[in-house]
């Protein structure tokens, strides 16, 4: 089956803190995002933009903007203790230029939820309905969209949220099925996430354990309204993932592998220049990777590529693959 440009459902790339910034979406999008005239474009929501002593982190901020002017579609991620945060950072952004933003209320790291951010702003609606009359501010020039957990502790806390996130103006709500505490572990609560999709005013997209393309037409199958589905780590695993998907049939594992090397130069090409404490700097950034490109490659191979410990090590394992 192919899938038109037209056609609402859509596959959206999830951040990964380390892994998803600027270099790779770039890269990925060159690569996997046209691969014929059908293929709908991906668009990827950048690692948390997150405001420090009263303003937006500039490491935040540079790796957002890296994509304005260019034809990749990028969407901020904002992670806030609360409305004030939440003010300087949507503030901030339209400032310079996004016109997409997207308000994190799943990150399950303790040192956050602690904190009330991510998933811990689910437990305090008085928050959210602040950060609520924060984005009617905007409404009219910015579209919002929500990613959330289904709670902290307990599957059932999202109901304490959903009245304050159905008022706002979202283009959709974006659900993780479980809890913070299990972090990315155990069972995703299938029948949790029905219940919350039944309640959202929003559309609804599905976030969790998405591998392959038969994986996203089961999604389809179990959840007839799903506007869409969104992938992190499932595409760094496969970065073809979404190309496949669009284009209706599954790519061997040879091509695959090419593609992922291809993808793999790309990023080390950008590193070497970008990354200025050498070979090591390199390395330390580009081995990490390897956790997820591997997925397709044979995993002892895999092991001298991770295990090398020179540029000129690296590269050679990188090549015998």
């Amino acid at each position: 089956m192919k899938i038109t440009r037209d056609e609402e459902f859509r596959i959206y790339a999830a951040p990964l803190q380390g892994f998803t910034e600027h270099p790779f979406r770039r890269a990925h999008a060159e690569l996997y995002g046209h691969c014929d005239g059908s293929v709908a474009e991906m668009e990827y929501f950048t690692p948390f933009v997150r405001v420090e002593k009263g303003k937006v982190r500039g490491r935040d901020l540079r790796d957002a903007d890296a994509a304005l002017g260019l034809q990749v579609r990028v969407t901020p991620q904002v992670i806030c203790r609360d409305a004030d945060e939440f003010r300087v950072a949507v503030d901030t952004l339209v400032e310079h230029g996004h016109r997409r933003i997207d308000l994190n209320l799943g990150c399950p790291f303790p040192p956050q939820v602690k904190r009330g951010r991510g998933a811990g702003l689910l437990l305090r609606p008085e928050c959210l309905s602040e950060i609520a009359l924060e984005m009617d501010r905007w409404k009219s020039d910015v579209d919002f969209s929500v990613k959330m957990r289904v709670g902290v502790r307990d599957s059932a806390e999202w109901q304490l949220a959903v009245e304050r996130v159905n008022a706002m103006p979202l283009r959709f709500v974006t659900v993780h099925p479980r809890t913070a505490a299990q972090q990315y572990r155990g069972e995703l609560d299938m029948a949790a996430f029905a219940e919350i999709a039944q309640a959202l005013a929003h559309k609804v997209i599905f976030n969790g354990e998405i591998h392959s393309p038969s994986d996203i037409d089961e999604l389809r199958g179990r959840f007839p309204g799903l506007h869409g589905v969104m992938t992190g780590r499932g595409l760094l695993c496969r970065p073809s993932l979404a190309a496949e998907w669009y284009e209706g049939e599954e790519w061997p594992v040879k091509k695959r592998r090419e593609m992922t090397l291809q993808l793999h130069e790309r990023l080390r090409e950008e590193y070497d220049t970008r990354l200025s404490g050498g070979p090591l700097q390199l390395l330390a950034k580009l081995k990490p990777m390897w956790e997820y490109f591997g997925a397709d490659f044979d995993r002892k191979a895999v092991k001298k590529v991770v295990k090398a410990g020179t540029l000129a090590g690296y590269d050679a394992a990188v090549k015998a693959l």
